[in-house]
């Protein structure tokens, strides 16, 4: 699962889970890498590194579980059959991205994605192979920022498209949030403050 909805492959819904971080950079990384370490080998990083994987699973569970999350994958499920989980992830990163300034507002979406790509940068090491492969691309194409436009999503999806799941179709997929992006924003607005207390509540033990 990427980010938010546990699915048979990855996907790029990398922002939830590094927005749901705060403001400790250490923990946000481990989050974004979350899904690339697997069984226990988050024990072979630094603390706030491992806490942020451990964080990362704990919230891929919760929102499995959430109501919410289940009616908007039983919306997607007759387009996108077993591709729902992952389209609900990237409409969601979306949304926070659009809705940014109401979730975070003391900052903005542009600095925090900066923010992240730097300090990633710093700890370059702790990152998994597989991420160092497509880190770069990803920093200097600044896709945490450009999820907040349809043309940053279309980008992402073409990325996916052309490199993991080539039965994926970027414009189908626009074309549904749109047709449905009232109802899509709704859900969203619904699940994401319990993820952010449940988180707050798990980080404040």
């Amino acid at each position: 699962m990427l980010l938010l909805f546990k699915s048979t492959d990855k996907t790029l819904n990398y922002l939830a889970h590094i927005y749901l971080s705060g403001n400790n950079h250490r923990l946000q990384i481990g989050n974004f890498i979350g899904d690339f370490v697997k069984g226990s080998k988050f024990n072979d990083y630094p603390p706030a590194i491992r806490d942020g994987i451990i964080l990362h699973r704990k919230i891929d569970s919760f929102t499995d579980s959430h109501d919410t999350v289940k009616e908007t994958i039983v919306l997607l499920r007759p387009t996108f059959g077993r591709y729902s989980g992952i389209i609900a992830d990237m409409y969601f990163d979306y949304f926070l991205a659009v809705n940014f300034r109401t979730y975070s507002t003391n900052k903005s979406l542009y600095l925090f994605a900066y923010k992240f790509y730097f300090f990633a940068f710093l700890n370059f090491n702790q990152l998994p192979i597989k991420v160092k492969r497509f880190f770069f691309h990803f920093s200097s194409t600044n896709r945490l920022y450009k999820y907040a436009s349809l043309e940053g999503l279309r980008s992402s999806l073409e990325i996916m498209a052309n490199y993991k799941i080539s039965v994926l179709d970027p414009d189908k997929t626009i074309t549904f949030l749109i047709e449905n992006h009232d109802e899509l924003e709704s859900k969203f607005h619904q699940f994401f403050p319990d993820i952010m207390n449940y988180v707050k509540a798990e980080t404040s033990e």
